[in-house]
């Protein structure tokens, strides 16, 4: 029987009854509408496959479209594209990737083949031909006409240049007979590298205001000058007879008039295709190599166009011996066209491939001098392989300079190019000492792109380092020192920026034994002649030639109400600020939470002017249309799911979209920020997530989740989603439960006894609320959240249950552990970072055991589940193993979890809702009082792994 709809029913007869008089018609209805209010549903484990969220949105060059997408959890993803001045809303199915032409009259979009049905190719492990293809779908933004184009492996449009559009066409696989089954073999037997390299295909040309359309046959690789005015591509036999080099090698296309013509005759591998900002120039990688060649030598081809001759192989004189140009990077000019910027790199050792496997040893050799250790190397191996570095051909001389090399291998180009120097960056001398110094230094230098000559600028900077957009200066911030600094390189003068400023422009909250961060660099005005630098709150601009004292742009406002400026790049084109036009600010008040905006005039440094705050999230991170005042962005808060806005002016805003409609067929909640006093006497503050029927008169109880600070998060938006190991706040406040997530500031040597001074006072001021269930309280963390959980356990018993994530429970052993996911060594993270304990293990050994839990076990009488993976690449999973071990020793209540195969956070879909529910179940038992299920209570032995997974409750 449906108890709610009886229940309905009853009330709609009630309200009928007094239909006797007006006054007691409203009563009824007023009664009958609370009540249907009141039958709200929990959210439940089905629920989370259909929830959306906003993905990619852009706005086209001219403001007057925006193009959005909606993305389901397990589901097929749409994307709208939405006219500002015709209301008029495109919604397709399947769609992603929208993209808008240049001239902004046709948007461009991926359409996917069914979730369902790739999700089907993924389970059953089919072939990728056997794969459903993308189409693309073509909307004239005039005509308001569709266009879908099945089988396509790629488009592009070019970036600044008009309405042309060119695609790759899959093709259509033959099906064969199945009765023929020597070409089954053969199919079934072909696993070399060849068959995993992509083949050439069908690639089409087209303007799409005129209609004119160009197909090419066996391309390869392809690319739009910026401007549209040219297309570039290279084409290979599709078969091993197709020998006719006049029909292969490099061809480029007048996008005017589609005059095709031939730049390169020969067979061979050509790629990375480049043009300068005019078309007038273009430059290209390629190889004439053997295709079966393992490692091929790959070559410089530069021509002006358009050329009367074939373009040939550039001569690099001075190219050291056994280098060649890299096949990973596109070559670069620079914008005044009189450089070629491009990679080169060491031809890589050809492995034996006459070597039987079994016959020689697989050993990892470890040397106390190696730069970076054999863990750290082995994850990097294909970055290393690819790596280039970085050259310079002088196109009016034709001199070759190498810029970047072993010692030197970041090379940044300084305004596009044009400037005559560059910015290498060394990090050489610190690689060894890395593995436990956190501060990451580097070198860097001034380079000549003439010469080549170095010139140091800084040794061993810890800090940040920009440069202006126009190359004159760089500009840097030393953490030892806490000074910013200009340096112009022209002069060769530094000047100290903030050398007489009071105010802080690091990290005033930094709780870790390491160097402060800065704030950072927020924008550099019209022709670089000032620098726009936060320091907590406010924004300050420094003439860059230190000649003017520096002002607070925001006055001080910022400070004096604590709310943080912030002034985020709108658009990529947009590289310096206009000091006397008015600018929008991103606002965030560090007190009450809430977002919005202010507007200013750099010029003028007064109180910036108040616009918008509001609780909620988002409206600071827009972007702007780059030809119009127009601007995006998403807005969220706890109660409401992100959706898309568009305004000019931040007051009078335009809503887009509208994702989860069925929210208001659920409970929620709502999250008020709580102040208290730790038992040291600090101030604290956290957030406390209350049930959106919340009843004063009930006891709850109550999940505490920490990690480290969270308050922030406020007003943001948690989606219905299954948990990767965290708690989902949304999904236990509407079941009924309260959550708590404290802040937590770290002294140093001492994190965990900082996790109780924290956690556990906040918790004791909790439970001072009458409706709070002082013995049904729980807490739950993950990675340093575990960490602190594993710790509180070990300290008190005042919690009814505990679970744990990844934690590290014994810092003695992990301390010399990898970090497996990046091949690092954990030293640095226990001396340096979020452990905090500031000492080598050798040197505060009573620290590492102070704040390991694991030698404390004895005293735990909490419940704990613990989840740890084997292929957890952050924390070592035998952490989890020697803390689930300690307490099945001592007969302490455990669980152990690991999900074969999955990462530190779950990756894997099935696993996120197996947690979920088996977190569900843990808590609702004790906490809930509600029955324990079979996992709980009696274990899944091995022989019914995969048959029984124990979620059946005792009854």
């Amino acid at each position: 029987m449906n108890l709610n709809l009886t229940r309905k029913k009853k009330l709609k007869n009630y309200a009928l009854q007094l239909l006797t008089n007006k006054a007691t018609y409203a009563l009824a209805l007023a009664m009958f509408s609370t009540n249907v209010e009141a039958q709200k549903k929990p959210l439940d484990l089905t629920v989370f496959d259909e929830w959306q969220a906003i993905g990619m949105k852009e706005l086209s060059n001219n403001g007057n479209w925006v193009a959005y997408q909606v993305d389901a959890q397990e589901s097929d993803n749409s994307l709208n594209f939405y006219g500002l001045k015709t209301d008029k809303n495109f919604n397709f199915h399947r769609g992603e990737q929208g993209t808008f032409t240049s001239d902004s009259k046709f948007a461009i979009f991926k359409i996917r083949p069914f979730y369902k049905d790739l999700k089907l190719v993924r389970i059953k492990k089919k072939k990728e031909n056997e794969i459903a293809k993308d189409s693309i779908g073509i909307l004239n933004l005039t005509t308001n006409k569709v266009e879908k184009l099945p089988n396509i492996k790629s488009f592009k449009v070019p970036k600044k240049g008009g309405s042309f559009l060119a695609y790759l066409l899959e093709k259509e696989e033959v099906k064969k007979d199945k009765s023929d089954t020597t070409k089954i073999a053969q199919k079934s037997s072909s696993k070399g590298k060849k068959d995993k390299k992509d083949k050439p295909l069908e690639l089409v040309l087209r303007n799409l205001i005129s209609g004119q359309k160009k197909s090419f046959k066996n391309v390869m690789n392809y690319e739009f000058s910026e401007n549209g005015k040219q297309l570039i591509f290279s084409t290979k036999p599709e078969k091993k007879d197709s020998l006719d080099k006049t029909k292969y090698g490099v061809f480029i296309v007048n996008t005017s008039n589609f005059i095709q013509k031939q730049l390169v005759d020969t067979i061979g591998e050509f790629k990375q295709f480049a043009f300068d900002d005019s078309a007038n120039k273009l430059a290209f990688v390629g190889s004439t190599d053997d295709e079966k060649k393992e490692n091929k030598n790959y070559f410089l081809y530069y021509s002006a166009i358009p050329s009367q001759q074939d373009v040939k192989k550039t001569d690099l004189v001075g190219l050291r011996k056994d280098w060649f140009v890299s096949e990973n990077e596109q070559p670069k000019f620079s914008k005044n066209e009189n450089f070629l910027f491009f990679g080169t790199a060491p031809k890589l050792a050809e492995k034996d491939t006459t070597l039987i496997a079994d016959d020689h040893a697989k050993v990892d050799i470890w040397t106390y001098k190696d730069d970076f250790i054999q863990p750290q190397q082995l994850k990097n191996v294909e970055r290393e392989n690819k790596r280039s570095y970085l050259a310079v051909l002088d196109l009016k001389s034709q001199k070759f300079t190498q810029l970047a090399n072993f010692d030197m291998n970041v090379v940044k180009i300084l305004n596009e190019g044009d400037s005559d120097y560059a910015l290498g960056i060394s990090d050489n001398l610190y690689r060894l000492s890395s593995t436990w110094d956190a501060t990451r230094r580097k070198d860097y230098y001034i380079i000549n792109i003439k010469t080549g000559e170095r010139q140091l600028l800084v040794k061993g900077l810890a800090g940040d380092v920009e440069t202006s957009p126009n190359g004159k200066y760089i500009v840097y911030f030393n953490e030892e020192t806490a000074l910013w600094s200009s340096y112009n390189i022209l002069t060769k003068e530094t000047k100290v920026l903030n050398k007489k400023l009071k105010v802080k422009f690091y990290d005033e909250e930094n709780d870790s034994p390491t160097l402060a961060s800065a704030y950072g660099i927020a924008y550099f005005t019209d022709n670089d002649n000032t620098v726009l630098i936060k320091d907590r709150y406010d924004i300050w601009e420094f003439d860059l030639e230190g000649n003017n004292k520096p002002e607070n742009v925001t006055n001080g406002f910022g400070r004096k109400n604590k709310i943080t400026f912030s002034l985020k790049q709108q658009n990529e084109d947009i590289k310096t600020l206009n000091r006397e036009i008015p600018i929008f600010l991103g606002a965030f008040n560090n007190q009450n939470k809430q977002s919005g905006i202010y507007k200013t005039i750099i010029a003028k440094s007064k109180n910036p002017e108040y616009v918008i705050m509001s609780d909620t999230w988002g409206t600071q991170n827009s972007a702007k249309a780059l030809n119009a005042d127009e601007y995006i962005y998403t807005k969220e808060s706890f109660q409401n799911s992100p959706d898309v806005y568009v305004t000019t002016n931040f007051v009078d805003e335009k809503k887009i979209s509208s994702i989860n409609p069925q929210q208001k067929e659920y409970s929620w909640g709502k999250g008020e920020l709580v102040n208290w006093k730790t038992y040291s006497g600090k101030d604290a503050t956290g957030v406390v997530y209350k049930p959106e029927n919340f009843d004063p008169n009930k006891k709850y109880p109550v999940i505490v989740y920490f990690y480290e600070k969270l308050s922030d998060n406020l007003n943001r938006y948690q989606a219905p989603a299954p948990t990767p190991s965290r708690i989902n706040h949304t999904f236990f406040v509407s079941n009924d439960y309260i959550v708590f997530t404290p802040d937590i500031s770290y002294t140093i040597g001492h994190p965990g006894k900082s996790a109780e001074d924290y956690i556990n006072s906040g918790v004791d001021a909790l439970k001072k609320n009458s409706w709070i269930n002082g013995k049904k309280i729980a807490i739950q963390g993950q990675s340093w959240g575990g960490y602190q959980v594993a710790h509180l356990i070990t300290a008190t018993n005042m919690y009814a249950a505990a679970w744990t994530g990844a934690p590290v429970v014994n810092m003695t052993s992990a301390y010399g552990g990898i970090r497996w996911g990046t091949g690092m060594s954990r030293q640095f993270q226990y001396e340096q970072t979020q452990s905090r304990i500031g000492k080598t293990l050798w040197d505060a050994p009573e620290l590492y055991i102070e704040n390991s839990p694991l030698f404390n076990m004895p005293k735990v009488e909490t419940p704990v589940v613990i989840m740890h993976n084997d292929e957890d690449g952050a924390v070592p999973w035998y952490q989890g193993i020697e803390m689930f071990m300690a307490l099945r020793r001592l007969g302490k209540p455990a669980w152990l979890l690991n999900y074969n195969g999955d990462d530190h956070n779950l990756k894997n879909r099935a696993n996120k809702n197996d947690i979920q529910r088996r977190q569900q179940q843990f808590f609702d038992h004790f906490l809930k009082d509600k029955p324990a299920p079979k996992w709980m209570k009696e274990g899944v032995p091995a022989t019914m792994k995969g048959i029984d997974w124990g979620f059946d409750l005792e009854k």
